[in-house]
């Protein structure tokens, strides 16, 4: 064991290498300590992570960088838009919206308050159709409420033989997710469509597969989302009636008509749901068979499946 005096000049080794380590006045490191502190005094979510993130945005850097450079002095405009980017963030507006991305089953998406911003438990019904079909499958597929497009184009991207019309009432959403389809390089097999989906639109028969993820959030559910998601994505995106199944039930109908006999209906739905959506999914008028629920990765219920009548 070292002795008193080797004890205290490895305490001063110790607290030269925490000096030195420490960020610099006005550096990178700094700014993102900063942004951090103010973010969880907002108390918003993840506040260390959006400040990487903003920080990146603003002094053109990844995460990697940051720390890369994080004794570097970022210019005067970069710690203004920072500043005004936290602020942003400060008052509840979502990171995507203020990055203008977000990743989904891998792939990049353009996001602005026209779409909602994409979430990991829609990767759900991407990662069924993979279970249903082979890669190479020449899929027809149709996607309702396609907002960003992340279901078209991922199931585009994901099946190289793939065609699919993607549908929005929205024309704002379709411009958002056409951007998405040439990005990620199918846009030449995707047709985008302004439509309500809950009208008959596409040809009897045509589709092997159609997904969705329609309005499903109640009035009541509503109310009670967090003012990130209320105050700031598209409502008409979000809400539903008859408790939130309004959607779910204009939607049977149409997709049905649409798909070929034994194609597959791939519905994302409320976490309270799926005693309700697998009922009237089943109601023989609709002409579907085998209405199961799959759930999510924390065991809620977050797809309904059925398949369409031979």
């Amino acid at each position: 064991m070292p002795g008193e005096g080797g004890a205290g000049a490895l305490r001063g080794l110790l607290a030269k290498l925490e000096r030195s380590a420490a960020a610099p006045a006005g550096s990178v490191a700094e700014a993102v300590e900063a942004a951090a502190r103010r973010l969880t005094s907002a108390g918003v979510d993840s506040p260390r992570l959006s400040a990487e993130l903003l920080a990146g945005k603003a002094f053109g850097l990844s995460r990697m960088g940051l720390i890369m450079r994080a004794k570097d002095q970022p210019q005067a405009a970069q710690m203004r838009e920072l500043e005004a980017l936290a602020a942003r963030r400060a008052a509840g507006e979502p990171v995507a919206y203020l990055l203008g991305e977000r990743e989904f089953f891998g792939l990049p998406f353009r996001v602005t308050p026209d779409v909602l911003i994409p979430r990991p438990e829609t990767e759900h019904i991407v990662e069924q159709a993979q279970k249903l079909f082979p890669r190479d499958f020449p899929l027809r597929f149709a996607d309702f409420g396609t907002g960003s497009g992340c279901l078209a184009v991922t199931l585009a991207h994901a099946f190289p033989r793939a065609r699919g019309v993607a549908v929005d009432i929205s024309q704002e959403a379709l411009a958002v997710a056409r951007v998405n389809a040439g990005v990620n390089g199918v846009a030449e097999r995707l047709l985008f469509l302004r439509a309500d989906f809950t009208q008959p639109l596409l040809d009897a028969g045509a589709f092997d597969l159609v997904a969705a993820n329609p309005p499903y959030v109640s009035e009541a559910e509503y109310a009670d989302l967090s003012p990130e998601v209320r105050d700031h994505e598209p409502r008409t995106a979000l809400v539903s009636a008859e408790e939130g199944l309004a959607h779910l039930r204009g939607l049977l109908p149409v997709a049905a008509r649409a798909l070929k006999p034994l194609g597959r209906l791939l519905c994302e739905i409320g976490a309270g749901q799926g005693s309700a959506a697998a009922a009237l999914a089943g109601e023989p008028v609709y002409g579907f068979s085998g209405a199961a629920i799959l759930k999510d990765y924390a065991g809620l219920d977050r797809v309904l499946s059925v398949t369409r009548c031979a």
